[in-house]
Parts: structure tokens; C-alpha cells; sequence
């Protein structure tokens, strides 16, 4: 697959990226290698290769996932403009 002269001025236009013609033409071989290059990429056969998210294998590191309000709720409430009942109190909106 290449791409022309056409083709690669609509993407500049697209990406809002003004060139000139002379930008134009040299961009456009550097294009058409890289959908080269793509291409060959596509003719490897993967058949047998595991999907890596990384080169080397880590485990992460994980906590237990506890529930834990802090124990701050005083701290918290000291903050707000007016507190009711342990809670946040704000103006009724609907009448």
C-alpha cells in the first residue's frame, strides 16, 4: 500500500498541520516506508506467541483491598462549613 501526494495532504489537512509542497514531498516517501514496514510486520507469523505486556516478567506488588474509612471522621467534619448528625449538612436544594 502507498499513499500519494492527494492522500497526504488531506491528513495534513485533517490534522490541521499546514505544508508546503516541497514538505509535502519529502514526507510522502517517508510515509510510504513506514506503511512498508507495517505491512511486513503483518506477514510474521504469531501463531504461537504469548501477548507480553512487558519484556520482563514482574508480579506486582498488591495490597489487601480492606475497606478502611480512616478513622478521621472528626478531622474531616472540622472542615466543613456545618456538620449534622456526624454529617455534611447542606442546604436543602428542592422544595
Amino acid at each position: 500500500m502507498s499513499v500519494t501526494n492527494e492522500q497526504v495532504r488531506h491528513i495534513a489537512r485533517l490534522a490541521r498541520i499546514a505544508m508546503s509542497d516541497d514538505e509535502l514531498e519529502r514526507l510522502l516517501p517517508e510515509l510510504n516506508n513506514i506503511l512498508g514496514w507495517v505491512e511486513q510486520l503483518g506477514e510474521v507469523d504469531t501463531g504461537g506467541v504469548e501477548p507480553l505486556t512487558a519484556v520482563i516478567d514482574q508480579k506486582l506488588r498488591l495490597r489487601d483491598d480492606v475497606v478502611n474509612d480512616g478513622n478521621i471522621r472528626g478531622d474531616v467534619l472540622a472542615n466543613a462549613p456545618e456538620a449534622q448528625h456526624g454529617f455534611f449538612a447542606v442546604p436543602k436544594v428542592i422544595e
